[in-house]
């Protein structure tokens, strides 16, 4: 049942380390240098992305089709960009609440979100990469397969969080990865996933450049505020549970079904 999407992960994965580590053997080998740099980093991680984009689309593996955004669905994806926008804040406190996982990737991160070209690759190229293969090639293989469309729903939200192979991350991963496979179920499209993905990136990317400590907790950064910290996660819901509800009343697929 399940032997398409391990096919997917294990393709993914492996191009994954297989291109990053290609595109930094060389560019040591070119630049005489045994340092990981954040240009270096920047290229590995866009060049797998596309890579692997060219790959799954190459092998149709995900379809991609202009009947979605040619039914104009603008409002949806306004709405996928405020929820990413609402969902920072809790997903954070949630995951504050949480024991302190091990963040394996910290240096790496720092790197790609401290380069001004780390946008390019994190904001720009990796959500399209990531949702053509999350939703438009695991999970689509997963509904047609399954019964139950939150267990196919579900099932892609683990692999999603597990891929990135970072304890610290897969909290989030696994709350993003449920609402983006809901959002896919809905429209049969990687369209307001990719408007979401890139929304939460693109503010992981802006708040890492301008908080003075990118790893402080949302007590530290409001000073020790404990009011302001509730304030701040009820101003996000004001956001988020609004746009959940309007999604829900818009999100559907380009046949009206």
């Amino acid at each position: 049942m399940m032997k398409d999407a391990i096919i997917y992960v294990i393709v993914f994965l492996a191009l994954q380390v297989g291109v990053t580590n290609g595109v930094c053997f060389v560019w040591q080998k070119v630049a005489d240098t045994p340092d990981l740099t954040s240009p270096m980093l920047v290229v590995a991680m866009a060049a797998s992305a596309v890579v692997t984009m060219a790959v799954f689309l190459l092998a149709r593996w995900c379809e991609v089709s202009r009947s979605y955004v040619r039914s104009r669905p603008w409002a949806s994806l306004v709405w996928s960009v405020v929820a990413a926008f609402g969902a920072v804040i809790p997903s954070v406190w949630l995951q504050e609440q949480m024991p302190e996982l091990p963040n394996y990737m910290v240096s790496q991160f720092s790197m790609l979100l401290g380069d001004r070209w780390g946008y390019l690759a994190v904001g720009l190229v990796v959500p399209v990469a990531e949702e053509l293969v999350f939703r438009g090639a695991i999970l689509r293989s997963l509904l047609d397969r399954m019964r139950s469309h939150w267990v196919a729903i579900a099932v892609s939200a683990v692999l999603f969080a597990l891929v990135h192979g970072n304890p610290a991350q897969m909290p989030h991963a696994l709350l993003v990865g449920l609402l983006l496979g809901w959002m896919y179920y809905r429209t049969g499209s990687v369209v307001p996933g990719v408007a979401y993905h890139w929304a939460n990136n693109t503010i992981a990317y802006v708040l890492y450049n301008i908080l003075p400590n990118p790893d402080a907790s949302l007590l530290e950064i409001f000073r020790g505020d404990q009011t302001a910290v509730w304030l701040s996660l009820l101003f996000s819901l004001c956001f988020l549970g609004p746009a959940i509800l309007q999604l829900n009343l818009r999100l559907r697929k380009a046949d009206g079904k």
